[in-house]
């Protein structure tokens, strides 16, 4: 973990926020999946400390100097398909109907996470220096005018087995899984917001890899936020975390599964990251997640799994999520 960095408690973050907000002062900031510790900051406070953000731009800022290397030794697959059973195991017992299963991936690159950074492409990006980089296609939520919107992104294909969105769109699994994740952040907002309801139901986006592009199956859930919660950008994040789309439902009982099965520290991996410039706030699920720690790189991926889930499949999607975004 960078040692410059001010860490603050998940507390101090969103009391942080909620004054910030109310007094509508811009500020970035970034909490890690279990809503334990982060940063906020201003941009200029960012700046200092090396904290690279870019959001909602998906523009790549240059372009390799240099042919990539990139190389990946994921988890065995009798690691995976045994830690893919138990969760099996929860959802018969009815503890789950939908569990997020992540796993890490040793990789070796010629690129540091500072050039990953800076030709990535996706909707959310940031660099922590000498700690990890995120290129996230996935929205967390968006405020502006009192109005909250999510984007659960779930159900992933791979373009060169399925020349159509509609092999996507019709797949039994991925149906169930992002009808479930759908509802679940429909309950989560009505935490926070009412009336609540699906404007767009199941559509798709072409996520670019260097692997090759991926089909990726989304929805937007908007609601008008409760009096108590405007402004309080903090007090939201208190009651919407972890995200549902990195966990599961129902979601006490699955993150339990999570912390027995997983067997490893995710970290930031699937925290939130995102900014607030005034009027707009607006975050990202931290997916497609590097680390690095003593010259070794890490990265974190994985997928929703439901009665439905295939285990060789699974084993494959979460290689498959392991890439670099040009």
């Amino acid at each position: 973990m960078n040692s410059a960095i001010p860490w603050m408690s998940f507390e101090q973050v969103c009391s942080t926020m909620d004054e910030m907000g109310i007094s509508e002062k811009p500020f970035m900031f970034f909490v890690d999946y279990k809503a334990e510790y982060g940063w906020i900051g201003t941009p200029i406070e960012a700046q200092a400390l090396g904290i690279k953000f870019d959001i909602g731009s998906s523009v790549q800022v240059s372009k390799a100097g240099k042919k990539p290397i990139f190389n990946k030794t994921p988890i065995s697959e009798a690691n995976y398909f045994e830690k893919f059973n138990q969760v099996q195991q929860a959802i018969q017992r009815g503890d789950s109907f939908l569990t997020n299963l992540t796993a890490p991936t040793q990789i070796e690159s010629n690129m540091s996470i500072e050039e990953i950074y800076s030709i990535a492409q996706a909707r959310y990006k940031l660099l922590v220096p000498e700690f990890f980089t995120v290129f996230s296609p996935e929205c967390f939520i968006q405020i502006e005018e009192n109005k909250i919107k999510s984007f659960p992104m779930k159900g992933t294909l791979a373009v060169a087995n399925h020349s159509s969105p509609e092999n996507l769109i019709n797949d039994v699994k991925e149906q169930a899984e992002h009808a479930t994740i759908v509802d679940l952040i429909r309950n989560d907002l009505s935490q926070v917001a009412f009336p609540i309801q699906v404007e767009k139901y199941k559509f798709i986006d072409q996520v670019k890899t260097n692997e090759g592009d991926l089909w990726q199956m989304s929805s937007l859930i908007s609601g008008e936020l409760l009096d108590e919660f405007r402004g309080k950008f903090g007090k939201i994040l208190i009651q919407l975390l972890p995200a549902g789309s990195i966990s599961g439902a129902p979601k006490k009982s699955t993150l339990k599964i999570i912390d027995d099965v997983e067997d490893y520290p995710r970290g930031f991996y699937t925290g939130i990251m995102g900014m607030f410039d005034g009027q707009l706030f607006d975050s990202g699920v931290m997916i497609r997640y590097i680390e690095t720690r003593e010259n070794q790189m890490t990265y974190k991926s994985g997928g929703g799994i439901t009665v439905f889930s295939d285990a060789k499949k699974e084993y494959q999607e979460l290689i498959q999520k392991v890439y670099l975004p040009f």
